[in-house]
């Protein structure tokens, strides 16, 4: 009796682990073929973001050239991240009125929250001017790397 109760469970777990193999070839060709049917269609909206993103990436750029860009050409600067644009209007004839952050759209693109957030800090007028001094002992002639290390080791 007790070889039988043996022969049963080992029949029982060959039967299981046959079934659960089964399954599991069953289950990675129906997954296979759902994706030979599916890949196509996400390769091509792959593409289609990819050419929306470059496309509006080479607008960004050349947005100072179009005719309705109210600001000239000459006078903006290419930023990219955060903003596309600054502008110092007024720089051609050396005395700038006015610096001007443009950021560029194309189609029914909108704003992230980085860059919401920035255009509400500048209008809260959150903006200043800081000018940086390289230290002299950097700039004097020598060997730059005694320089280097002499400043890093006085901090």
């Amino acid at each position: 009796m007790a070889i039988e109760i043996i022969i049963g469970i080992i029949v029982a777990v060959i039967v299981i682990a046959v079934a659960y193999w089964f399954g599991y070839k069953s289950g990675t060709f129906r997954r296979d073929k759902y994706w030979e049917g599916e890949l196509p269609s996400h390769r091509k909206d792959a593409i289609m973001k990819s050419r929306a993103v470059l496309g509006g990436q080479f607008s960004e750029q050349l947005a100072p050239y179009l005719p309705e860009f109210e600001y000239l050409p000459t006078e903006c600067r290419f930023i990219g991240k955060p903003i596309d644009f600054i502008v110092f209007k007024g720089a051609d004839e050396k005395k700038i009125d006015e610096v001007i952050f443009v950021e560029v759209k194309s189609g029914n693109a909108k704003l992230n929250q980085h860059e919401k957030n920035l255009k509400e800090t500048i209008e809260k007028k959150k903006v200043r001017w800081v000018e940086y001094r390289i230290p002299e002992s950097l700039t004097s002639k020598g060997n730059v790397e005694d320089r280097i290390k002499d400043i890093c080791d006085d901090k």
